[in-house]
């Protein structure tokens, strides 16, 4: 009986050390699966750095087989560049990042652990940055032309990159918001092409900040990342923007040093007059009789 209860503890105790160690094998799930995109170069991260195994991304369209990015295959990175992966730009991906041994191992695991990501739509989720233009005046017609430069994406076709005015087409507008220099007091002008023309009073500055649009996206993300702030040149300048304040201040100062200086003088050569009118000089002295 004795010998019977013995085996049963050690089968129950051995049996207790296989699943500890099957347990081993099991890796923690990718966290913080999180996509990142501008102007469509997509990438997905998640954390934490592994340490005894590696992550894998899958990802799919909806409607969609699973593919798989070979450079994010049992990698120790957790980022995975999925730009030229994801061909369909309206479509709608979900991607997950699987936890699986390194490179060489062996698992006895038949589903490894996973974390599935958000839904994500390039045509609607891409962040779009901040486009450049030039401003053009007509001085003769009191018009300012502001050409627009359209972003590039990181779409390449014919092997060139596309803008973003290639992508979203008429779907694009630019958003120009400006006001006089000096002023604040804003308007705002949309327009459907990389052109903006605008009124102008003569000899005025304005200053204009430039955006993308795109009125089918969601309100969040309608609205593209602002342009830096550019002025037109003002004709009829007033002293101060002419020359600076500096340089005023400095003539100003040096007017009035040379009026001190003059005022010096004038008040020295008065006193020596005053001063020789006082003394008798040669001429003055009187006579000796003999």
């Amino acid at each position: 009986m004795e010998t019977r209860t013995f085996i049963a503890f050690g089968l129950l105790l051995a049996s207790l050390c296989l699943c500890g160690v099957s347990g081993t094998t099991d890796f923690p799930k990718a966290q913080d699966v999180t996509w990142s995109s501008n102007n469509f170069k997509t990438l997905l991260t998640w954390g934490p750095e592994p340490t005894n195994y590696a992550y894998t991304v899958e990802f799919y369209a909806v409607g969609k087989d699973r593919d798989r990015n070979p450079h994010c295959i049992r990698t120790k990175n957790t980022e995975c560049d999925l730009t030229s992966r994801l061909t369909d730009l309206k479509a709608t991906y979900y991607a997950d990042v699987l936890s699986e041994p390194e490179r060489g191992v062996t698992s006895d695991l038949v589903e490894f652990p996973h974390t599935r990501s958000k839904r994500f739509c390039p045509y609607k989720d891409t962040l779009i940055g901040r486009p450049d233009f030039k401003i053009e005046v007509d001085k003769v017609r009191n018009k300012i032309t502001l050409d627009i430069e359209d972003p590039l994406s990181a779409i390449y076709q014919d092997n060139r990159l596309l803008n973003i005015s290639e992508i979203f087409k008429d779907d694009l507008k630019y958003k120009v918001t400006y006001r006089k220099a000096g002023s604040t007091g804003k308007k705002v002008l949309t327009t459907d092409t990389s052109r903006a023309v605008l009124d102008a009073d003569e000899g005025e500055s304005y200053c204009f900040s430039v955006q993308a649009l795109i009125p089918s996206r969601s309100v969040g993300m309608q609205l593209g990342d602002m342009s830096r702030l550019q002025c037109s040149p003002r004709e009829n300048k007033s002293i101060f923007e002419e020359y600076g304040l500096g340089v005023i201040a400095g003539a100003i100062l040096a007017i009035m040093v040379v009026v001190i200086v003059v005022i010096a003088l004038i008040a020295v050569c008065c006193r020596r007059r005053r001063r020789e009118a006082a003394s008798p000089g040669k001429d003055g002295a009187p006579l000796t009789q003999v």
